[in-house]
């Protein structure tokens, strides 16, 4: 039953469930499962299996799984533009590319200022065609999510690509680690993950949230949220604005006024997720070597 994995932080929380629901084990066998993306017309859900460099494809219909993609690039983050198309984190090719309605692959971004990209890890599409992404070093710490390299760049920063004319420039350089990426649903917020803490002692590991400009500029940036138990990775909102993000013992979700009002616990740490489904009310959650699903009386923010 989901009482069963529900935590109620706060009455707010209360609403948000079903009693009669419960968490559904999809698929295992990943090594690190990240960065799902559902796909509403074909009722699909594509998700990374990083150290294993293939992406994977759950049919929502048959409930079939099999390989989409090996191997990926040591793809992690992905996820879907307004024209229905796949957009993809490569960590081992250090680029961001964009799968057609043909099957070809078209690189969006690889360098910036003449270098190469550390390892992009997550990725979001504005309703301007502008992409968003994050650029830690985790695909080149070692071989084990990418290929070791040293940092061209010197620096982890989040990035935009202008959907006119391909320009890529750094929106926010003040990160140690950056991550997970989502917009309200407003577009007048960004959040951004930093995981900083993996990397520096008692470093970040918290959701910052920025007010963005007309022009694609960010102003702010303070903390948003605080992980209580692990990291926070990847998240997604949902109609209401508020946030449902990865941690070390499921999922938590926060109010959009950064209070923590209740958890669904994973028997794995979780490190992405997304709203599927036909009514966008199905949570699928990736977690370590398994991909979930729960229902859930709460629509996430469209997309797409």
């Amino acid at each position: 039953m989901f009482r069963d994995v529900a935590v109620v932080l706060d009455d707010r929380f209360q609403r948000l469930f079903i009693g009669s629901a419960r968490l559904e084990k999809l698929a295992d066998g990943c090594r690190w499962a990240e960065g799902p993306a559902y796909f509403p017309a074909g009722r699909y859900l594509i998700w990374s299996d990083v150290p294993n460099d293939r992406m994977m494809r759950f049919d929502e219909t048959s409930g079939a799984v099999s390989i989409f993609r090996a191997p990926s690039g040591y793809s992690n983050g992905n996820t879907v533009d307004r024209q229905g198309r796949l957009v993809t984190c490569e960590h081992g090719n250090r680029r961001v590319t964009r799968t057609e309605h043909d099957g070809s692959i078209t690189v969006l971004a690889s360098h910036y200022q003449g270098k190469r990209f550390n390892s992009p890890n997550d990725v979001a599409v504005k309703s301007d065609g502008s992409i968003w992404f994050t650029d830690p070093a985790y695909g080149i710490d070692s071989d084990y999510e990418g290929h070791k390299a040293e940092s061209e760049i010197g620096a982890c920063h989040v990035y935009r690509i202008d959907p006119h004319n391909g320009e890529v420039r750094i929106v926010a350089e003040d990160f140690v680690r950056p991550n997970g990426i989502a917009f309200s649903p407003d577009e007048k917020r960004l959040y951004v993950a930093d995981t900083g803490a993996t990397h520096v002692k008692d470093g970040p590991r918290h959701i910052r949230v920025f007010e963005v400009d007309d022009r694609g500029g960010l102003s702010g940036g303070k903390v948003f949220a605080t992980c209580t138990h692990g990291l926070f990775d990847g998240f997604r909102l949902d109609e209401a604005g508020r946030i449902w993000t990865s941690a070390g013992d499921g999922v938590h979700c926060y109010e959009s006024d950064g209070t923590l009002i209740g958890k669904i616990l994973v028997p794995e740490a979780v490190a992405n997720l997304v709203f599927g489904g036909p009514k966008r009310n199905r949570l699928y959650i990736c977690a370590t070597t398994s991909l979930y699903a729960i229902m859930l009386p709460v629509n996430g923010a469209k997309t797409f």
